[in-house]
């Protein structure tokens, strides 16, 4: 296997996660969509808040899970420890089992203590099992991500979001009419119920699915062990106690840097009814609004998680390894492609935000204060990338405090401004100054964080091709989407047409200016998912100059005596075309070799007799 397609490896399998991912949201905005139409922005609100205080106590029990479970495995795989690797894996088990059953309770008799408005409290005590649920689920995805193929995962994420689509719009739809004659409010609040039953659905779904998986490949998992002879196994003593001491910064990382969400809710919620003396539903309808600006900015956020996600594996391997350059090229490549889709997304969604809405959440009486707040997250979507792919760099190279120290203070100072604004200032701009919060957290995450590796990793990002030129590309995309929305409404007053042309417009017109300002080159295009048909487009376009062919391909030789071939033997003949016959057929199976290599999964010592060897194409 060439070098250049071990080190794009993890490119690939975060072009399949940040696939997964994107259409994961994709979904997640759909089903919200109708969610709303049936619940209204009250209901919504309610849903909204149970859901925010169920993640936050998914974040400490569970959710980190994945990422931790897939450093620690990685270190192991990376020395080939196969059955130390195996023993964290189910120890591991056994933590989430502890951790998540004691989360679940605790948010099922302590809901009350979670949220501030009442009507939320039902849905919250629905939201409980599946804490410890999800805690198996981050296991199983861990121990995947840790042999660096992201399909399993992927494909679980995919399942659980469309059921979780399926299952909480029926059963809102089915509650919200077996409330019957109750008052308007509690009607709504067992539709926010039935909302919170369709997520337990969704991760119950994808638990499954990853159980099966792990079942059909047990037999090769046993062999690998089995062969692995040569290393001391790790007391589950010294196990748990590495599990400890690497879940505990994981956690603090991903619930001080995920926190916000949580903190800000309930700061706003707190300073509006018992500062300013605003009416629950009042709150609550303002709270569903604001939660609509944010779903739709977290979109493009996914290619950000998705890249960490794949990069955690492959820097601690290069990490374990003392390979340092190594894992400066990861990370200056994830920071590059992830800046090419995450400019041009702010840009398009500062500029079309209203049209957006107007697809997704077309309440008439909430549509400009949620676009305007759309708008005005947008360039949160650039910090947010650059925060949390450069969080996962930390994680990696062991340096575990210190994005806990970054999102601590972000934290602080983001809490600060947001109770200072909502105290000091005119309420009624409430919602902006909790979108103004969250860029402030945003920003300075991304600030602080980029400092820590500097510090650390001795690592400095190239900004010209990184930042400027895509930037540039994405001020003349949006001017261009703009200008091209605006002209297709007034000839046709139909929004999904406008808004479909233009998306298509600026597409094509980003991608033409990055390739012709060299933000990106014919070899970084190439290590991207679908890489060739990029640089077929681009050659297409006239963009790219077509690879020179080799000269002496297609062109024969002149003879040096200038005579024609002479006609052989019948004899020599057959023999010639045999020869020739042999030859093809040897290139041809060469070619074939050369071709299935390149999609080889990069993991040291496979058995090619394992025919149910799951990280094999």
């Amino acid at each position: 296997m060439p070098d250049n397609k071990k080190r794009d490896g993890f490119i690939m399998q975060a072009g399949i996660l940040a696939a997964a991912g994107i259409i994961v949201r994709i979904i997640g905005l759909l089903y919200n969509s109708p969610m709303t139409a049936i619940l209204g922005d009250e209901g919504i609100g309610y849903y909204n808040t149970a859901y925010n205080a169920y993640t936050i106590v998914l974040l400490i029990s569970s959710y980190s899970i994945p990422s931790a479970i897939s450093k620690v495995i990685a270190q192991k795989l990376a020395v080939k420890e196969y059955r130390n690797a195996h023993r964290i894996f189910q120890c591991a088990f056994i933590y989430v089992l502890v951790v998540g059953g004691i989360a679940s309770l605790f948010v099922f008799f302590g809901a009350g203590l979670l949220v501030k408005i009442d009507y939320a409290i039902p849905a919250l005590r629905v939201l409980a099992p599946t804490i410890f649920l999800s805690g198996i689920l981050g296991v199983l995805r861990g121990y995947f991500q840790a042999h660096r193929s992201m399909v399993q995962t992927s494909v679980s994420q995919i399942l659980e979001q469309i059921l979780n689509a399926a299952g909480s719009i029926l059963m809102a739809y089915l509650l919200l009419n077996a409330a019957g004659q109750r008052e308007r409010s509690e009607g709504l609040s067992w539709g926010a119920m039935g909302g919170a039953i369709g997520t337990g659905i969704g991760v119950l779904t994808a638990l499954l699915f990853m159980a099966g998986v792990y079942k059909l490949n047990n037999g090769m998992i046993k062999r690998r062990i089995e062969r692995d002879t040569n290393h001391k196994e790790e007391s589950y003593g010294a196990v748990f106690k590495m599990i400890i001491l690497v879940v505990t910064p994981f956690i603090l990382s991903t619930f001080i840097y995920n926190a916000n969400t949580f903190i800000n809710q309930n700061v706003y919620q707190w300073m509006m009814i018992d500062v300013k003396k605003m009416a629950d539903t009042q709150v609550a309808s303002f709270t569903g609004i604001i939660g609509k600006a944010v779903k739709v900015s977290n979109i493009p956020i996914a290619l950000a998680s998705a890249m960490a996600t794949a990069l955690i594996p492959g820097i601690s391997g290069d990490y374990a390894r003392k390979d340092l350059k190594g894992a400066g090229r990861k990370v200056a490549k994830a920071m590059k492609v992830t800046m090419l889709i995450s400019i041009p997304a702010a840009a398009g969604l500062a500029v079309l935000a209203k049209p957006v809405m107007l697809v997704l959440y077309p309440q008439k009486e909430s549509i400009d204060l949620s676009s305007s707040l759309l708008a005005a997250l947008s360039v949160s979507v650039i910090f947010y990338a650059m925060s949390t792919l450069s969080n996962a760099v930390l994680q990696s190279i062991g340096r575990l405090n210190s994005p806990v120290i970054n999102a601590a203070v972000a934290l602080v100072i983001q809490t600060g401004a947001l109770a200072g604004m909502l105290y000091g200032l005119d309420e009624k701009y409430g919602s902006y100054y909790y979108v103004l919060a969250i860029i402030i957290y945003s920003f300075l995450m991304c600030l602080l964080n980029s400092i820590s590796i500097r510090k650390h990793l001795g690592y400095r990002q190239e900004a010209d091709r990184t930042f400027f030129r895509p930037a540039l590309a994405a001020g003349i995309m949006g001017a261009a989407a703009y200008g091209v929305y605006q002209g297709l409404y007034l000839l046709f007053h139909i929004n999904i047409i406008a808004l479909a042309f233009a998306v298509a417009v600026a597409v094509l017109v980003y991608f033409a200016l990055i390739v012709m300002m060299g933000a990106v080159t014919r070899d970084e295009l190439l290590s991207m998912p679908k890489g060739h048909m990029l640089v077929h487009i681009a050659c297409k376009m006239k963009l790219m100059k077509p690879k020179a062919k080799s000269a002496s391909k297609g062109k024969k030789k002149a003879r040096p005596d200038g005579n024609k071939k002479k006609a052989a033997p019948k004899g020599k003949a057959q023999s010639g075309v045999n020869e020739n016959l042999q030859k093809k057929t040897e290139k041809n199976v060469r070619v074939r070799e050369e071709d299935y290599s390149a999609y080889r999964v990069q993991i040291d010592d496979i058995d090619e007799n394992d025919e149910d060897f799951w990280l094999d194409d």
